[in-house]
């Protein structure tokens, strides 16, 4: 048995959990870090009609990563079962497809982005003092997004069989990479906005060629070969379903931009749209170690489910939410007492920080309860269990966020667009934490 896989199987999982989940929290954290630099860089070099610019972009950024976790997220899943089951020609043949199915729908979004571009960023919101920002950001990013999804697959393919530390080394390379280039770009060459997402679009590239000179190495546990590429219909279902709930949460994010930026630009107008750019790089901030912890998490459970080891999925369950709601505590609680810090770091305009310090403190109020639904969602699709993970991710974002978002600012104005954050947090994270509960009964009279 290889090592790794011998560990999954039979390491304690709280030093197991610990091992996988430390490198994959340090690269999330460093991965959110050069959004926040951008952001900082922008807000400083060009202005706050530049954070303008990147809030438009961002959704439109997400729903690429959402193609890389779509399919990464999905394949690991199956090879983390595959393994568990010492199945590795599956394995192979799942890593391949993915590989070829992530590269062909990269080359689509590039095209489809680069060609609808203007329409594409009004219809997320931007105003006319805004557009030429967003434009001029998006359509280099788009030239990137012909490989992005490639090293977001990687990632997740590499964390799949155990070697968080190689994917957290790529994610160190890209973000150290974009915080050197930013700077150059932006200031040295006078490039502004589009000298950040060139910046952007270089470091990852970057980190595609250190993942992929991992998996053709003789590192990786996966040896692919040519015949593993050619696309195989059960393989690609597998993957898309088990991967939807994900691609689900990300689309269903900016499906929400979409109304939220628009709603903004009613009753917030072009600095409301900017504060709100700002946040969500906190928030970021606030979620990655959360995250980190869920893509240790997940090969751990998707292993020993695979292993008929019930006990340690449920034991690696229980220690997940408990890291998660104290990392979400911890950075909630820095966030309440600095607010106005956190905001000037971004941006000079007083107005912005003033404003934007208040928003802050509202939207993550209830932040520290959300581990939960992250686990939970997180949990099945490790299991392939694609129902209820998809139902999860769907709950906060689509049917208690969008329809709080509709309502509320009828009665609150501005106000209730920011209070819908918490309102929707507490909903989810109590349903979430009964389906849950249920689901975990189940599988544990699965194992008897």
């Amino acid at each position: 048995m290889n090592e790794r896989s011998y560990k999954l199987e039979n390491e304690k999982i709280s030093r197991l959990l610990l091992n996988l989940s430390l490198p994959a929290t340090i690269g999330m954290i460093v991965n959110a870090l050069y959004n926040v630099v951008d952001t900082i860089f922008i807000g400083r070099g060009v202005g706050t009609l530049g954070i303008g610019g990147l809030t438009i972009a961002f959704p439109i950024q997400m729903m690429i990563m959402a193609l890389g976790q779509l399919v990464g997220i999905g394949a690991a899943s199956i090879v983390s079962r595959a393994l568990g089951a010492k199945d590795k020609g599956r394995a192979d043949y799942v890593v391949g497809n993915a590989y070829s199915i992530v590269l062909l729908m990269g080359i689509i979004t590039a095209v489809f982005g680069l060609s609808f571009l203007e329409p594409l960023l009004k219809l997320f919101g931007a105003t006319n003092t805004i557009l030429p920002y967003a434009k001029e950001y998006m359509f280099v990013i788009f030239i990137g997004s012909i490989y992005f999804p490639l090293v977001i697959t990687s990632n997740n393919l590499v964390r799949a069989e155990g070697n968080a530390k190689a994917a957290m080394v790529s994610m160190l390379i890209g973000t150290g990479l974009n915080i050197l280039l930013d700077p150059i770009f932006i200031f040295g060459f006078r490039m502004g906005i589009k000298g950040a997402a060139l910046a952007t679009i270089l470091s990852q590239f970057a980190s595609l060629i250190y993942v992929l000179r991992y998996f053709f190495g003789e590192k990786s546990i996966f040896h692919v070969k040519l015949y593993h590429l050619k696309i195989k219909k059960e393989l690609q279902k597998e993957i898309f379903t088990v991967g939807f709930a994900s691609f689900a949460r990300q689309i269903a994010g900016s499906v929400v931009a979409i109304i939220l930026n628009n709603s903004l630009k009613i009753y917030g107008g072009d600095l409301a749209i900017s504060i709100l750019g700002i946040v969500n790089r906190v928030l970021m901030f606030l979620f990655m170690p959360l995250f980190g912890v869920i893509q240790g998490m997940q090969p751990i459970v998707g292993f020993n489910y695979g292993a008929k080891k019930i006990d340690r999925v449920k034991e690696t369950v229980k220690l997940s939410i408990i890291v998660t709601t104290v990392f979400a505590s911890f950075s909630v609680l820095i966030g309440e007492l600095f607010p106005t810090v956190i905001m000037g770091v971004f941006s000079k305009d007083i107005n912005l920080v003033k404003e934007g310090a208040i928003v802050l403190r509202v939207v993550i109020m209830m932040v520290p309860i959300i581990g939960v639904q992250i686990v939970g969602s997180a949990l099945f699709q490790a299991l392939g269990k694609a129902i209820p993970s998809l139902i999860l991710t769907l709950l906060r974002q689509v049917l208690l966020f969008i329809p709080l978002l509709l309502i509320l600012p009828r009665f609150f104005g501005l106000m209730g667009i920011w209070i819908t954050y918490p309102i929707s947090d507490f909903i989810s994270t109590i349903v979430t934490s009964m389906i849950v509960k249920r689901e975990m009964e189940k599988i544990i009279l699965e194992g008897r």
